[in-house]
């Protein structure tokens, strides 16, 4: 049962890679409470089984230009009138050595996980800005906070550059009245990890990294579909969090969401880590205070 909303209280989401995962079982959350939605992807047929009178599918690639996204947006504006929520969701995980892939293998990656979120971030605010209302929703991951696992540097260090990245944004825009949320997933049951991409090996390198290759993509396949999250709960807290409903109902902006008791022991141990190394070399830290 879809709710009934007043205009004032419906809103208007915009979403990018809704072909499958956490981005549609966002779209599925937003419609079931009134609101309308914007889903885009890489290539319409993904997404056609979306189109109704309250959700308009788009071909979007966040990897386009700025001015090809500027123009998206202003496509996606016109279509209900305005957009309130821009859930920057688009994104892939990327597997390789660091010294074989190279700088190349992380610009592909940051291409979608970071540079895309920044354009299509971009071509809303203007909009968001000159109304002074608007969400900005940017979907990380735990691994920004468990990066010690081999072939995954690429993809953890750009959901920890998107997770700096977030709060500094959230205190430039604020003073125009929006809003950013990073939120941060333990494993979700999705097809992430189905779709990894092995990046090109595009330097020769020792072959003593073939035992860390192979040892690391046989826990990645051994894993998945055995994640414990549910990307419709995680988008039901989502959708939560942006209306202020159920747990969200009277309580301040977190700016931050992390899901899942996976995710937080994640958080946790980093954090722990770091204070016990401040703790343990205060000595030498210390050193360099003038005295």
């Amino acid at each position: 049962m879809v709710a009934l909303l007043s205009p004032r209280d419906q809103k208007v989401w915009f979403v990018t890679g809704t072909s499958s995962g956490l981005g549609r079982a966002i779209v599925y959350s937003a419609l079931s409470r009134g609101d309308k939605v914007i889903a885009t992807s890489r290539t319409l047929a993904s997404i056609r089984d979306l189109q109704s009178p309250c959700c308009h599918i788009m071909q979007l690639d966040v990897t386009d230009s700025p001015a090809v996204l500027d123009k998206k947006a202003e496509e996606a504006i016109r279509i209900f009138g305005r957009v309130d929520v821009v859930v920057n969701n688009a994104g892939f995980g990327a597997f390789g050595i660091a010294e074989e892939i190279g700088a190349e293998g992380f610009m592909k990656q940051y291409q979608t996980n970071v540079f895309g979120v920044i354009n299509v971030t971009n071509a809303f605010l203007p909009h968001m800005r000159a109304r002074r209302d608007g969400t900005i929703v940017n979907v990380g991951s735990r691994s920004a906070w468990r990066t010690s696992v081999p072939m995954i540097a690429a993809y953890t260090s750009s959901k920890a550059a998107l997770r700096a990245l977030t709060e500094t944004m959230a205190v430039e825009v604020a003073p125009f009245g929006v809003r950013m949320l990073l939120v941060e997933p333990g494993g979700l049951r999705t097809a992430n990890f189905n779709n990894k991409q092995v990046l090109e090996r595009r330097r020769p390198s020792p072959e003593a990294y073939d035992r860390t290759r192979q040892a690391a993509l046989a826990w990645v396949d051994s894993i998945t579909g055995k994640e414990p999250g549910d990307p419709f709960r995680a988008a039901h807290a989502i959708a939560d969090v942006v209306r202020g409903e159920g747990a969200a109902r009277n309580r301040p902006w977190p700016g931050q969401l992390i899901l899942g008791e996976d995710a937080a022991q994640d958080v946790r141990a980093k954090a722990e880590a770091v204070i016990r190394h401040l703790d343990e070399w205060k000595d030498v830290r210390d050193v360099a205070i003038a005295q």
